[in-house]
């Protein structure tokens, strides 16, 4: 039997939940997603130190994207049953687990294993997370709480190889102390989840608790949507995170960690400040928005490996974060508006699910290619591909996307 109970929680809630709690539940997002990205400069160390080609770098990058995928089978439907809280909490104590797995490995196997861990807590955030910060916002404050939500994740996937660059070469124990200021802030994260005022969950929804995500009957169209143009935006930013170290290396002749850092801040820097830019404008504008974004950096991606140009290389990254942010505002935004509070956890799951499975197959496939033919060869094959796709998102939700909203 269905309960409806929750239906006058949630109005409630957005009417006594001040507006500033719409952001500050959006901290664990950010928090978690610090960490998915803050091994990104240290690649190189522990290529070093233990010795991994290319295609084994990927591999170690895909184990985050298998564990991630593997959460969001169960996260989004644990959290629509039980709550936000009850998902979030361990999700949090499991990220703990792998900042300190990464600030001990000596081996890929327990690089695999960190990535994998983080990849289930990121899992977790990205359905039960972004849901929670739309039940802060409440049903009136829908389109709003799309914008913090999405926000915190690319800030925080910014902000993560930027900190692990600066502090890496500022302070001893470059691939220790990353991760212990890391734990610094998923203990605010944990602190902020007990006291967030969110509404208490339904118990409602029956089928299997590991399932494929989906959306209810009804809202498939907007899901199909999201997905072409988040798909394409986030696998180029997932390549620039692992290859982009390579690439810079070839171009620059610099292993600089900060400067892979900054590359990546950069990246992630322009996918949030072009959602507050476009945030007023219609959904269908900004998926198509995305989308040009996602072709124009792969075409300057092919321009900088050829002509070895550090200043397109900066742009691929610029444009391919601008096309994540509009991919996954616009995604988030129209899930928002037509699914309902009871099944928003599931629904955000099938989004990511939907981008994360080219963002862990493609780059890793780059990075094999790159070892037999080159990484020129490798990145213009990835870009050519990946500039299709993006085309092909574009031109669907120009031609399907909603007229209004």
């Amino acid at each position: 039997m269905t309960i409806t109970r929750p239906a006058p929680l949630e109005a409630t809630a957005a009417v006594a939940v001040p507006a500033r709690w719409i952001w500050l539940a959006a901290w664990p997002v950010t928090a978690v997603f610090v960490l998915s990205n803050a091994a990104t400069p240290l690649y190189a160390l522990w290529q070093r130190d233990i010795g991994f080609s290319k295609g084994t770098m990927t591999v170690v990058f895909a184990c985050y994207i298998v564990g991630l995928i593997g959460s969001l089978l169960v996260s989004g439907v644990a959290s629509d049953r039980v709550g936000r809280k009850p998902v979030l909490l361990p999700a949090l104590g499991l990220a703990v687990l792998a900042c300190g797995i990464f600030a001990t490995a000596a081996s890929v196997v327990a690089l695999m294993a960190a990535r994998l861990f983080t990849g289930v807590a990121v899992g977790a955030v990205v359905s039960a997370g972004m849901a929670a910060v739309t039940d802060v916002a409440g049903p009136d404050r829908k389109r709003l709480g799309a914008l913090p939500a999405s926000c915190a994740m690319v800030l925080g996937a910014g902000l993560g190889p930027l900190l692990a660059g600066v502090l890496s070469e500022t302070l001893p124990g470059p691939t220790v102390t990353v991760f212990l200021v890391e734990i610094a802030l998923l203990a605010l994260a944990f602190v902020t989840v007990l006291r967030m005022p969110v509404p208490r969950p339904s118990g409602a929804g029956g089928g299997a608790w590991i399932r494929l995500p989906k959306v209810p009957r009804g809202s498939g169209r907007q899901l199909f949507l999201g997905i072409a143009v988040f798909a394409p935006g986030i696998t180029s930013t997932s390549f620039v995170l692992s290859l982009g170290p390579s690439l810079l290396s070839g171009l620059l002749g610099t292993t600089s960690r900060v400067v892979a850092g900054a590359m990546a801040f950069v990246m992630f820097l322009a996918a949030t400040g072009v959602q507050f830019a476009v945030k007023g404008l219609r959904v269908r504008v900004i998926l198509v928005g995305g989308a040009v974004s996602v072709v124009a950096g792969m075409v300057a991606l092919m321009a900088a490996v050829w002509t070895s140009s550090v200043v397109l290389l900066a742009a691929a990254a610029v444009l391919a974060g601008a096309g994540q942010g509009m991919g996954q505002l616009g995604g988030l935004s129209l899930l928002n508006s037509t699914v309902p509070g009871t099944r928003l956890a599931e629904a955000n799951a099938a989004l990511n699910v939907g981008g994360y499975v080219p963002a862990g197959a493609l780059p890793v496939a780059a990075g094999y290619l790159s070892d037999g033919v080159g990484l020129t060869g490798g990145a213009t094959t990835f870009a050519v591909v990946l500039g299709v796709l993006g085309a092909v998102g574009g031109g669907v939700a120009a031609r399907l996307g909603p007229a209004r909203g």
